[in-house]
């Protein structure tokens, strides 16, 4: 089932008044091929590219055979291109990456797939570095009306947008919120953790606090406070844990993002770029893992990536005034001025006043 026709099923099924934008939106389960194609994208494309920086010949050939096989998504079909921002002057060169999240086997997850994560990711025009901002899926925002004039056209949750036009929908707007012109999109699903971690045999993680967890796949997991290795269930569980913390979701950004950095550290350390058999089971692991959209080519980003270490990588969050309610709804408010500055460094492709703003 195409995408499309799974947002057309998910409308007919939950029409956009009875959608539950407290919970996420939900669509029907995708096919398997499309549960794998969408699973860690944005990992996949930060870590193999490590594998041209190892001067691999054989880096170059699961290149060009992942990036002959992704599936590839329509993610600016019907986008008016009159609406969209433009690329300022001082960032030509700059390049920003939608990244959606979902996970498909999250065991609070009944109703299939769902959009959990969304990230902007910013490289610089000179590829040094990297810059990560996640956007709260709860963030209160106008979206703008769907291609099929059913949807959109108020303000809502973020992720609603997904449930009412897809990733066009998204990307507008997350344009019209931000003020970035986005340039490529992937498509995420975080259960992959599991397979990109037991790969690599375990990731180094800093534990903030001791807590327990009642939504793991195996019933329940305790971690404790400190620094641990991790396996890919582990991981995972950690990733997707919010109720155990005051501040919920944004610990899980703050997982995520702290996960995300471990593989790429990992990968880069690891042994797995020198050894033959660590590298062929991280391609494994990861060869039907990416969906992108249709002009991106991971095999040149890779090379002009090929410097970059987790070292380079910076994680921000939007900034927020708090929590809320809109009528029966828990929402998050954005520091509309404080978002402003963040986004406006990112459109000028101004790394220092990125750094500042995401502080």
């Amino acid at each position: 089932m195409s995408r499309r026709h799974q947002f057309a099923d998910y409308e007919t099924r939950y029409p956009a008044s009875e959608v539950d934008l407290d919970a996420t939106e939900q669509t029907s389960s995708p096919a398997p091929r499309r549960r794998r194609g969408r699973r860690i994208a944005l990992i996949v494309l930060l870590v193999l590219v490590l594998l041209t920086g190892g001067g691999l010949l054989a880096g170059g050939l699961y290149y060009r055979s992942i990036n002959s096989s992704v599936e590839r998504v329509d993610a600016f079909d019907g986008v008016p291109e009159e609406s969209r921002p433009q690329v300022e002057v001082a960032a030509k060169g700059a390049m920003n990456i939608m990244m959606l999240g979902s996970d498909s086997r999250d065991p609070e997850n009944t109703g299939g797939s769902r959009s959990d994560t969304i990230i902007v990711a910013h490289l610089p025009a000179d590829r040094s570095s990297a810059q990560l901002i996640s956007i709260p899926r709860d963030t209160w925002v106008s979206v703008p009306r769907s291609k099929d004039g059913q949807h959109g056209g108020r303000d809502a949750k973020i992720n609603a947008a997904y449930a009412w036009g897809g990733v066009p929908l998204m990307v507008q707007t997350v344009e019209q919120f931000t003020g970035v012109r986005i340039d490529h999109v992937t498509m995420v699903d975080f259960s992959g953790f599991k397979e990109i971690v037991d790969a690599l045999g375990g990731v180094e993680i800093d534990v903030e606090k001791d807590f327990t967890t009642n939504y793991s796949l195996s019933g329940s997991r305790t971690f404790v406070k400190g620094r641990q290795t991790m396996d890919g269930a582990a991981a995972l569980d950690y990733a997707r844990e919010r109720h155990a913390f005051a501040d919920g979701d944004f610990a899980r950004i703050r997982h995520q993002q702290q996960v995300i950095k471990a593989i790429l550290d990992k990968a880069a350390s690891g042994g797995v770029l020198a050894s033959p058999g660590k590298l062929n089971s991280f391609v494994k692991a990861t060869s039907n893992a990416v969906a992108v959209d249709k002009s991106l080519s991971l095999l040149d980003l890779a090379m002009e990536l090929r410097g970059l270490r987790g070292g380079n990588l910076g994680f921000f969050t939007c900034p927020v005034k708090g929590t809320g309610r809109v009528g029966s709804e828990s929402v998050v408010f954005a520091n509309t001025t404080k978002a402003k500055t963040l986004f406006d460094a990112v459109r000028r492709d101004s790394v220092p006043d990125i750094l500042a703003a995401g502080k």
